[in-house]
């Protein structure tokens, strides 16, 4: 446990070093508490809409300007940050939960187990995954949180192929090989040796799918499968503002602005933590 311990501690130390990830590790943070404090903070409700007011640039009153239905921009942005950061991470946590999992089995095991596992994924990359999704929407019904895991459910191929490629590479290495003799088990094995030396890799996939599901779930609601109107995310919000980018460029900017920030902190922090939780950086 104090060795545990001490490689965590190592970690959060490394972490602290790297000036670009720890800043972009509060702007994510201060991005969560705008959208779960959005209620309270937003100018106009996500559904407000002045028709008789149309699209008018940023101004004292709307600091954000409004879109062409008369809606407040800073408020659809705030609302919109809720459906974004929170499909984000639910759907990349169950993504990383199977894949991991489904991984290192297959990687550890080897064998008749690693070429079945691998042919499952395998089978399940040739499948449209787009179709997979209208038809789970179609049988149990337009939900946002069925849409969060549908999404999650075909985001984990990719982490399980990484996994398995770490854990392939992991099992062969002196230090492993030395704790099966020594009579250690299993599950103290992965977790005291293996899981140390892909946490890194992890995190930083992890990092990078988020910003892939955001850009999924906008497509989704181009579709119409996704979030429905009134309600927002950034992703439909740079979808009306392509459409309207001539005539009103702020519809574009603004939210164009906040995602890219948001993509830039979340490959930033992520390559910081692979820094950090990498036992071989000095």
């Amino acid at each position: 446990m104090e060795a545990s311990n001490s490689i965590w501690a190592e970690s959060l130390y490394r972490l602290k070093q790297n000036k670009l990830a720890v800043i972009s590790g509060f702007v994510l943070l201060f991005l969560i508490v705008l959208a779960v404090c959005a209620p309270l903070i937003a100018p106009h409700s996500y559904s407000y809409q002045n028709l008789e007011l149309g699209a008018v640039a940023p101004n004292a009153t709307y600091w954000l300007g409004t879109d062409t239905l008369g809606r407040d921009q800073l408020s659809r942005i705030l609302y919109g940050a809720r459906v974004s950061l929170l499909v984000g991470f639910v759907a990349t946590a169950v993504a990383l939960i199977i894949g991991v999992s489904w991984g290192i089995v297959a990687g550890f095991f080897g064998g008749r187990i690693d070429a079945t596992m691998m042919r499952v994924v395998d089978v399940l990359y040739g499948l449209p995954f787009i179709i997979f999704i209208i038809l789970l929407m179609v049988i149990f019904g337009r939900n946002i949180w069925l849409l969060f895991i549908a999404i999650g459910a075909v985001e984990w191929l990719t982490m399980a192929r990484i996994v398995r490629g770490q854990v392939l590479t992991l099992r062969n290495q002196e230090f492993v090989l030395a704790s099966q003799a020594l009579g250690i088990g299993n599950i103290s094995l992965f977790f005291r040796h293996i899981l140390p030396n892909i946490l890194g890799t992890i995190a930083v996939y992890a990092t990078l799918t988020i910003p892939q599901v955001m850009l999924l779930e906008a497509f989704l609601s181009f579709l119409g499968l996704g979030v429905q109107p009134p309600m927002s995310s950034w992703g439909t919000l740079i979808r009306y503002g392509v459409e309207s980018m001539e005539e009103f460029p702020w519809m574009l900017i603004f939210p164009g602005l906040i995602f890219t920030v948001t993509l830039f902190c979340l490959n930033f922090f992520g390559d910081g933590l692979r820094d950090a939780l990498d036992p071989k950086s000095n």
